[in-house]
C-alpha cells in the first residue's frame, strides 16, 4: 500500500471509544518491547510516528492509526511486562479481550514474537486465544537483523513448532532495521482488508 496519509486518530480503553467509520482493522499484538511501534513505523515509512519506548508496558490504551482513510492499524498494549501491577494487567486483559472478541470490523491480527528466542508462554496463550476465536493471524518474528542468516530456518521451525501454527495462519520474518519482510506484511494485511 502507498502510504501518504496517516493519523493517530484516537486511543481507546473501551468499546464506547472505538472509531465509528467502519474501516477494516488489523490489530498488532505482542509482548512489550517486541517491536510493535517499529513495525508500524516501518509499514508507514515514518521514523517515529508510533512512539517506541525504552520502558516496556508504556502503551496502556488501544491506539488506532488511520491509514489513508482505508484501514486502522490498532496497536494493542503489550503483554508480559513485569512493571505493571496485577490489577492493571487484569484491566488490560479485559480491555484486549473485549476488543478482540466483539469488534466486527477486526479482519485479522498480527502477533509479533522476538525472532531471537522461542515464543514465550504469553505468546503461545495469545495465539491460542485468537485461534479459538478464528481470527486470521500473521505471526511476525521481529529483530531478524540480529539473527545470523544461517539460523533463519531454525527460527522459522522453532516459532511454528512452539506456537503450534495452524495451516491457515502465516509466519513472516521481519526486521525494522533492514525493512526485510515489510512488503510481505503489507501483502498479508491488504489480503485481509476485504
Amino acid at each position: 500500500m502507498q502510504v501518504n496519509n496517516v493519523s493517530m486518530n484516537l486511543s481507546a480503553v473501551s468499546s464506547k471509544q472505538y472509531p465509528g467509520e467502519g474501516f477494516p482493522e488489523i490489530a498488532l499484538l505482542g509482548r512489550s518491547n517486541v517491536g510493535k511501534s517499529s513495525l508500524i513505523n516501518t509499514l508507514i515509512n515514518r521514523k517515529s510516528f508510533a512512539r517506541t519506548s525504552s520502558t516496556p508496558g508504556k502503551t496502556q490504551t488501544l491506539n488506532f492509526y488511520n491509514i489513508e482513510d482505508q484501514l486502522y492499524l490498532v496497536d494493542v498494549p503489550g503483554y508480559g511486562f513485569a512493571k505493571v501491577s496485577k490489577k492493571q494487567r487484569e484491566e488490560f486483559g479485559t480491555m484486549i479481550e473485549e476488543y478482540l472478541t466483539t469488534r466486527d470490523v477486526l479482519r485479522g491480527v498480527v502477533i509479533l514474537v522476538d525472532g531471537r528466542h522461542a515464543p514465550s508462554e504469553d505468546d503461545i496463550s495469545m495465539y491460542q486465544f485468537v485461534s479459538y476465536y478464528n481470527i486470521p493471524t500473521l505471526v511476525v518474528a521481529t529483530k531478524m537483523d540480529k539473527v545470523k542468516g544461517n539460523q533463519w530456518n531454525k527460527t522459522v521451525s522453532q516459532v511454528k513448532k512452539t506456537i503450534g501454527l495452524n495451516q491457515t495462519d502465516s509466519l513472516q520474518l521481519f526486521s525494522s532495521e533492514t525493512k526485510y519482510g515489510k512488503d510481505e506484511v503489507w501483502e498479508w494485511i491488504e489480503n485481509h482488508m476485504a
